[in-house]
């Protein structure tokens, strides 16, 4: 009554193999997800395709950030995600000092921050002008912060879109 059957000893084999398996399947998943492009992006875009000037901030949980004017990448130990633009091209605005690349206008950070672009620059050609250099600039990564603003402005005809 109590005794062994060889085929309860493969069956239990067995299920320590795939036992083990699985916690090795399982151990080798990331504790967490990569950096939200994603979310970024679409946070972009929904301020980009406005018709109106708008403000919105997305919060970020990375090491770096890359902007171009069609697409935003997010990095660090976890890996890198990046999220193409669906919107108009987007002015990047790199903090002062952020990299030895940047050479973004200080003008267009108070805007950023929430300055009215008149009281920054003297008329819309001047802002036009700041922003297409800074779309030409190619920051490279840059350490990201905590959160990202996206400001759509208008100064006379001109229309930009901010981020940084």
């Amino acid at each position: 009554m109590f005794e062994t059957h060889l085929d309860a000893t493969y069956a239990w084999l067995g299920l320590a193999v795939v036992s083990v398996a699985t916690a090795g399947v399982a151990a080798a998943f990331p504790a967490s997800p990569p950096p939200d492009a994603g979310g970024v992006a679409r946070t972009v875009d929904s301020v980009a395709d406005g018709e109106y000037p708008a403000t919105a901030e997305h919060g970020i949980a990375a090491d770096r950030l890359r902007l171009t004017d069609d697409s935003v990448s997010l990095g660090d130990d976890r890996g890198t995600a990046r999220a193409t633009l669906d919107a108009p091209r987007i002015t990047p605005v790199v903090r002062p000092g952020a990299t030895a690349n940047a050479t973004t206008d200080a003008r267009l950070r108070r805007v950023l921050d929430g300055v009215p672009p008149d009281a920054a620059f003297d008329d819309p050609a001047a802002f036009a002008a700041a922003a297409e250099r800074a779309r030409a600039t190619d920051p490279g990564w840059v350490p990201a912060p905590d959160r990202i603003t996206v400001r759509r402005v208008h100064y006379g005809e001109v229309r930009v879109t901010l981020v940084g």
